[in-house]
């Protein structure tokens, strides 16, 4: 078998069998292909695309590049979900411990953040002494107890995702809907969990744009998760704004926090409650309305801020923070951006918030950038609501105030105003489950 004979296969739109991807994968992880044969095939697969038998394959064989984690370990039903990625988008914060409070396991291997996008774990390590870097007894045993652990992704998990991203990276073939889904679902399936909810974003700070795109990358997830006897379902959430008001790291956490004691941004609750119960679904607690009830009760009853604080305390944070946010370290400098003009914010910009956000230092562009962890933005306003000229629209917050005029500008370019109010876009678009 030759590289050469898969790339003009491909080309002419033919269907790669197993050995050939086993072919593929095998030895480019172990440096018997060179890239330039490996970017002319995820070329090919750019413009012809892959079957779903092809992309279940190719999948498989990314997801055992590397370790496998056997969570068998955690007793009972073990439900993930991975979010595409967004701007403010921490639902995890939320979702996961009103889902183990509802006595399903949540055993979560996330990544930090880069570019616009915040990382679950930048934002759990703004918590004082919280340990992400778990050891897998560990992490089994926190899971075990309190039905909810949260870690750093470890060992050698999925080595060809890293490799073919990076080539991905420079040949232009990030946008590919198959390699973003083989991509996404290696890992989580390398994961171990039981079933998985995806939660696809799209909107103008999702790396899907439009819905259409957001809905065939589902059905490619869905269609993998399905191909290889997983419990796999989507959802096609807004983000065409940021999720809730507060973008950065202490300040999601701070949000969380207000959220799980019942007193949340209203878009941000209602997400975590469909996503919540979605998760129930997965895991065969009721319907979906029995689920959402379940949902609703684990976060207004205050058990899922019960189990949040057992989970930081099992990791080494500090308890007492959830019950003072206000003791968390504040920003140094801080800044409340005023309306230019009288009318309602029409659109916000959902990437432009997000980089606005890492221009304050919130967020990485190089995996080594460090960030602070008290910078960032909490809006005041968002689409639909009216201003006048001078009204307070958000405060901004930074260690170096020497941020402050080029983020204020960023945010600003980033809001249209109107006469008129703005149509009023869903929360969740479509639920895709097979």
């Amino acid at each position: 078998m030759r590289m050469l004979e898969l790339i003009v296969k491909k080309r002419d739109g033919q269907h790669l069998t197993k050995e050939e991807l086993s072919f593929w994968i095998d030895g480019y992880v172990k440096g018997e292909i060179p890239d330039y044969q490996v970017s002319a095939l995820l070329m090919a697969i750019y413009y012809q695309g892959m079957s779903d038998e092809e992309l279940g394959n190719l999948t498989m064989l990314m997801a055992r590049s590397g370790d496998m984690a056997d969570l068998s370990p955690i007793q009972g039903c073990k439900v993930d979900k991975h979010s595409t990625g967004g701007v403010g988008d921490k639902t995890t914060l939320i979702i996961g411990p009103m889902v183990a409070a509802c006595g399903v396991k949540v055993a979560k291997m996330s990544g930090r953040g880069l570019g616009f996008t915040g990382g679950t774990i930048d934002k759990l390590e703004a918590i004082p002494g919280f340990q992400t870097n778990l050891d897998r007894d560990t992490f089994f045993e926190i899971v075990n107890q309190h039905g909810i652990s949260v870690a750093g992704q470890s060992g050698n998990l999925v080595p060809a995702d890293k490799k073919l991203y990076a080539l991905r990276d420079v040949t232009g073939t990030v946008e590919s809907i198959p390699l973003i889904a083989s991509s996404i679902m290696s890992k989580k399936l390398a994961s171990g969990s039981d079933a998985i909810l995806l939660d696809v974003k799209t909107g103008s700070g999702a790396f899907m744009k439009n819905l259409e795109d957001a809905v065939a990358l589902a059905k490619k997830m869905t269609a993998i998760g399905r191909h290889v006897g997983r419990k796999v379902s989507a959802m096609i959430t807004n983000m065409d704004e940021p999720l809730g008001n507060a973008i950065g790291n202490t300040l999601e956490i701070i949000e969380a926090i207000e959220t799980l004691n019942g007193h949340g941004p209203k878009d941000l609750t209602e997400l975590c409650i469909d996503l919540a119960a979605e998760m129930l679904v997965l895991a065969e607690k009721g319907t979906r309305d029995e689920c959402r009830e379940l949902a609703k009760d684990s976060l207004y009853s205050g058990k899922a801020l019960k189990k949040w604080k057992e989970m930081v305390a099992a990791q080494g944070g500090d308890p007492d923070l959830i019950d003072y946010p206000q003791r968390f370290q504040k920003a140094s400098a801080e800044k409340t951006v005023t309306a230019p003009q009288e009318g309602y914010i029409s659109h916000m910009d959902a990437e432009g918030c997000g980089i606005t956000a890492s221009l304050l230092g919130a967020g990485r562009e190089k995996k080594e950038d460090s960030i602070d962890y008290t910078a960032g933005i909490v809006l005041s306003a968002k689409c639909g609501d009216f201003v006048k000229k001078g009204d307070p629209i958000a405060t901004l917050y930074t260690s170096d105030p020497k941020r402050i005029a080029e983020a204020e500008k960023k945010l600003l370019d980033s809001l249209t105003f109107s006469a008129n109010p703005p149509e009023k876009l869903p929360m969740v678009y479509q639920w895709i489950t097979y």
